[in-house]
């Protein structure tokens, strides 16, 4: 896989003989509960030792309230990731989903506390709006601990059909969200 993903490069699957485009991938992680940095390393650990996706790089570990859960919910850590994959989009999100069951992420009320998210922020330039996918991901827009981290990783980076996270982080608030200098993220 390359550093710099074109989708014009294929590359052969062994097992089927089918031909798949490398695509980049954006992920967000983020945990609250349990030991939180501990789960973001193993979701990061999870997507390097994952066949057919190449983690390119991690940004550093943010810390951020809790948006959109109960007052009392603890803050989260946070992190983004760029990978190269040649998985299918229901394939990877298959993954991330594995990934934060093996976390003991429980799927109950929106934005109660949880170990792990993993979410699917862009892949490649792949447009869903199913009920079990949205891409790009539909609030990634409106959140410091999402745009922050990746601008770190990828300056150039867009959303499609939302423009640039450099653009988009100037109308956000980003003053509460904490650079957590004591953790790195080891890819």
């Amino acid at each position: 896989m390359t550093e710099t993903p074109n989708p014009h490069i294929i590359d052969p699957d062994t097992l089927t003989g089918e031909m798949r485009p490398i695509r980049s991938a954006v992920l967000a992680l983020g945990s609250n509960e349990g030991d939180r940095f501990a789960n973001l390393q193993g979701a990061t650990d999870s997507l390097v030792d994952t066949p057919e996706i190449h983690v390119v790089t991690v940004s550093s570990v943010y810390e951020s309230a809790a948006v959109g859960g109960p007052e009392d919910s603890p803050d989260f850590l946070n992190a983004v990731l760029l990978a190269d994959t040649t998985l299918s989009v229901a394939m990877l999100l298959d993954r991330a989903k594995a990934i934060e069951d093996a976390y003991g992420r429980e799927r109950s009320e929106r934005g109660a506390p949880r170990t792990l998210d993993v979410d699917l922020i862009v892949v490649g330039e792949r447009l869903s709006d199913t009920d079990e996918l949205r891409l790009p991901h539909p609030r990634a827009h409106e959140r410091a601990f999402v745009l922050v981290p990746w601008y770190e990783i990828d300056e150039q980076a867009q959303i499609p059909g939302k423009g640039k996270i450099a653009d988009l982080m100037a109308e956000l608030d980003t003053s509460t969200l904490v650079h957590r200098d004591d953790l790195r993220l080891e890819a």
